[in-house]
């Protein structure tokens, strides 16, 4: 691999967001006035957006943190914390599935509550993100990301989007729920990214190194082909970097040495393909490892347990890139 054929990976941020992939796990509408309030309980593995669209709610995690969106703004819960949404900091906060909610199809539901003040309204969301990547991003990113609608400059592409989804719950119309589910999907790449180009956390650590162009194209290379015979040597080629500044410069910027990294990616893609339900030999070749047993070794240092037991394990396979 030559420094030429690393600029086809020119954008290694990008790369990652891309392999970024959601299910929706519910979608709910909320029509309410104060005073009302909701605790959303925790849900791990889930990432939880909420768009006020009418009024304005007050969001918290429980932890002494809140904060006011108005309409237009729009908030995400990387985390899958649990959190409340209230009319005001002092609204009690019932949980959420314990409230009568309008079911309009196997994962779209509106929620009433009429409390005769204030009127609100919202679109809420729940997604799990499916790809292997999605664990490194999630871990970077903070509890709570917050987009105020005053904030972003005029044609920001983020406005067009909001408004659409807003429209789309106000009127519900005749595959408003298709719209609305795919939707959320691009606001959750669009506010991580929003997030990245903003937030000076954003600079540092795995995130910083996708950024940096060579030990990012590097990641990106890893990322895309993990069953090549990666080496150090053939990744500092690639990165126009000698082999020794080229492993000081990766272990700096990403914390753990570089084929550590690669072995650490390659298990977390088998376990997401072995739970999917491919054979140890499919996953041993898409992994990079020349036979069954070299890669069930590799797996059982790593992870502390055989591959076979996972692959059996009762429904392992929710999660696969």
């Amino acid at each position: 691999m030559t420094p030429d054929q690393l600029d086809r990976f020119s954008d290694p941020l990008g790369v990652a967001l891309h392999q970024l992939r959601m299910s929706g796990v519910f979608y709910c509408q909320s029509i309410v006035s104060a005073p009302w309030g909701a605790w959303l309980p925790a849900m791990p593995g889930c990432l939880l957006l909420h768009l006020v669209t009418r009024g304005r709610c007050w969001l918290s995690t429980g932890e002494g943190d809140g904060r006011w969106l108005q309409a237009g703004d729009f908030a995400l819960v990387p985390h899958g914390l649990g959190h409340g949404l209230q009319s005001d900091p002092s609204a009690p906060t019932p949980n959420l599935f314990d409230l009568p909610r309008e079911w309009v199809s196997e994962r779209f539901e509106i929620l009433r509550l009429e409390g005769g003040g204030e009127a609100t309204q919202m679109v809420c969301a729940a997604v799990r993100l499916d790809h292997p990547v999605a664990s490194q991003l999630l871990c970077a990113l903070p509890p709570v990301i917050r987009i105020d609608a005053a904030d972003l400059p005029a044609g920001n592409s983020l406005q067009p989007l909001l408004q659409l989804m807003a429209d789309e719950a106000r009127h519900l119309r005749t595959g408003g729920e298709a719209v609305i589910t795919r939707l959320a999907d691009i606001l959750v790449i669009q506010a991580i990214r929003h997030w990245l180009q903003h937030d000076a956390t954003a600079q540092t650590g795995w995130l910083g190194a996708l950024k940096d162009r060579r030990i990012g194209g590097a990641l990106a290379l890893i990322h895309r082909e993990p069953d090549r015979a990666w080496t150090v040597a053939s990744l500092a080629q690639a990165s126009n970097m000698s082999r020794s500044a080229f492993a000081q410069r990766f272990t700096a910027l990403v914390g753990v040495p570089v084929l550590e990294y690669l072995t650490g990616w390659r298990m977390n893609l088998s376990q997401a393909w072995l739970a999917q339900g491919l054979s140890m030999a499919e996953v041993a070749g898409r992994t990079g490892y020349q036979s069954e047993a070299a890669f069930a070794r590799a797996f059982k240092r790593v992870r502390g347990t055989a591959p076979g037991r996972l692959r059996r394990a009762p429904g392992a396979a929710r999660h696969a890139p």
